[in-house]
């Protein structure tokens, strides 16, 4: 579903992508891990147009899209969670869900799978985002990226400070979406035993880099925990 081939990006003169390239399998879950500033949030960031790489092709179904603007990779069917979730926290949690749905029609519905999958959502459609908790914040991001219904989801560490409770309703949520058959996830995450948990697919990144690449299954072989151990 998704394809990223040798992808180049730069901040002024530091190269900060190097020739990265991964697929994103529907059905699947890709784990991205690396240390601290390897890269990882700057490629998401590439996967979505909201940085320009400098070369390589990122593309989805077969089409490219590095040259489109982050709406329009939205409206293509990439669904993104931003690290620290950034829900408009002044709005409701129903305004936020909304936020998901902007470019359908007008009165488009929120889906009712999204309180299935969450159900504290439902308890707090009209408590500002700002008043709930970080995991309660946690589950709205995704939710609002889920509303759309997107082809490919991409994750930046949802399980940062968060309370292990909701961690485990996280990866539950991720693995149900995965195993539905109709989804691509790339999922970037620091916390080796929760990717590890979820990974059909892992990719390591060291200085900008693909260090290593393989079968989740194959992690603990591979030595993957001591490729990102701080």
């Amino acid at each position: 579903m998704l394809e990223v081939k040798n992808v180049n990006q730069y901040y002024g003169g530091s190269h900060i992508l190097r020739d990265v390239s991964l697929e994103a399998e529907v059905g699947k879950v890709h784990v991205v891990l690396g240390r601290n500033g390897v890269g990882k949030t700057t490629l998401l960031k590439s996967l979505m147009g909201l940085v320009p790489i400098k070369s390589g092709t990122i593309s989805m179904g077969g089409q490219h899209m590095q040259q489109l603007t982050p709406y329009e990779r939205a409206r293509l069917g990439l669904g993104f969670v931003p690290q620290g979730r950034e829900i408009f926290a002044r709005l409701t949690v129903e305004e936020n869900l909304r936020m998901g749905l902007a470019y359908k029609p007008a009165g488009t519905p929120i889906p009712a799978e999204l309180f299935e999958l969450f159900p504290v959502l439902h308890q707090m459609l009209h408590r500002r985002g700002g008043d709930l908790s970080g995991g309660q914040q946690q589950q709205l991001a995704i939710a609002r990226a889920l509303a759309a219904g997107p082809k490919v989801l991409i994750l930046d560490e949802p399980t940062e400070g968060i309370q292990p409770s909701i961690i485990k309703d996280i990866g539950r949520v991720i693995r149900m979406l995965a195993d539905r058959g109709d989804m691509a996830i790339v999922l970037v995450e620091q916390y080796y035993d929760f990717a590890q948990e979820l990974a059909d697919y892992y990719t390591v990144m060291e200085r900008g880099a693909v260090l290593a690449r393989g079968r989740g299954q194959n992690m603990e072989v591979d030595g993957v925990r001591k490729l990102v151990a701080i």
